[in-house]
């Protein structure tokens, strides 16, 4: 396999087993069975699992970012741009391959010592956050992203303990009286 495609193997491979999985629960000799790769060539393109984790939250969250401006960028009215975000997670909920978010999933296993791999997940957040505040901005309602950003990540994490989309549906109830 060429350089290129081998990273991507490793890449895809890792993907999988981390979102399914968890980090710890995936082990680097399992991604080098699966990808059907030698350690020599994972370590020729990562230096480490953190490093495998770093790509793997940026690449999710550059499309979890442009999945959620896809739903709101279907609407025109501030307020139907933001429920549409809701819709989308409400969607995303029952996908039969849902396992819960990428990033809380991951930031659950992570010590507080784990400072670059909480950056990444923070930055992804924080990109929640602000697009409710840009959505928000033309009615001058963008102080309310913070509010809206607790109850997406509340209806996720609600999401993933009761494993039902009630908690989505609910916050997106909140979100339609709120606004």
């Amino acid at each position: 396999m060429k350089k290129n495609v081998i990273r991507q193997t490793i890449i895809d491979t890792a993907t999988r087993l981390f979102y399914k999985q968890g980090y710890n629960g995936t082990g680097i000799n399992q991604i080098i069975e699966e990808a059907g790769i030698s350690k020599t060539s994972l370590y020729q393109n990562f230096k480490s699992k953190e490093d495998l984790l770093m790509v793997y939250l940026e690449e999710t969250g550059a499309e979890t970012d442009a999945a959620l401006k896809a739903a709101a960028d279907k609407h025109e009215d501030p307020k139907d741009k933001v429920l549409a975000v809701f819709d989308y997670l409400d969607d995303l909920v029952q996908q039969k391959e849902y396992y819960g978010c990428n990033f809380l999933n991951i930031v659950s296993e992570m010590p507080k010592e784990a400072v670059r791999v909480r950056k990444q997940i923070k930055k992804q957040k924080d990109n929640v956050r602000n697009l409710f505040a840009r959505i928000l901005k033309p009615v001058q309602k963008e102080a309310m992203a913070d509010e809206l950003y607790t109850l997406f990540e509340g209806a996720l994490i609600g999401n993933k303990v009761h494993d039902d989309v009630w908690p989505i549906r609910s916050a997106r109830n909140i979100v339609n009286k709120l606004l």
